[in-house]
């Protein structure tokens, strides 16, 4: 799966349902190219579609149990293969990684900003 992919599925589980439109400005692709990817996710089973409430003309993209399964799978993966090589640091080194992790929490939530400021100004383009 692409990173595309990944990411999407991932702002759908802390976002919950959005728009196509939405999480196009999210991913920062365009809009026909979400609708690509949202139909090939759909297909995998890990994303369904439903009519927004808010606006009969729009769909609303939220996650299947399949799909948060799968990102949970994928994260358990990813988080054994970083205790893994962890493990094998030295203290000195274990100890700079821990001083470092304030500084890499902000680092989060700065991209979360820009990647949130991007997404409205997408969707003031609409």
């Amino acid at each position: 799966m692409s990173l595309t992919g990944i990411s999407t599925l991932a702002a759908l589980d802390r976002k919950g349902a959005q728009r196509i439109s939405e999480l196009a400005g999210l991913q920062g692709i365009a809009q026909p190219s979400m609708t690509v990817l949202v139909g090939s996710l759909e297909q995998a089973g890990l994303v369904g579609r439903r009519p927004d409430p808010t606006d009969g003309r729009a769909v609303l993209v939220s996650l299947t149990p399949e799909g948060e399964e799968f990102l949970a799978a994928r994260r358990q993966a990813g988080a054994d293969r970083l205790s893994e090589l962890v493990g094998k640091l030295p203290a000195a080194d274990l100890e700079a990684l821990a001083a470092a992790v304030p500084a890499l929490l902000r680092l989060r939530e700065l991209q979360e900003e820009a990647m949130e400021a991007g997404a409205a100004l997408a969707g003031r383009g609409r």
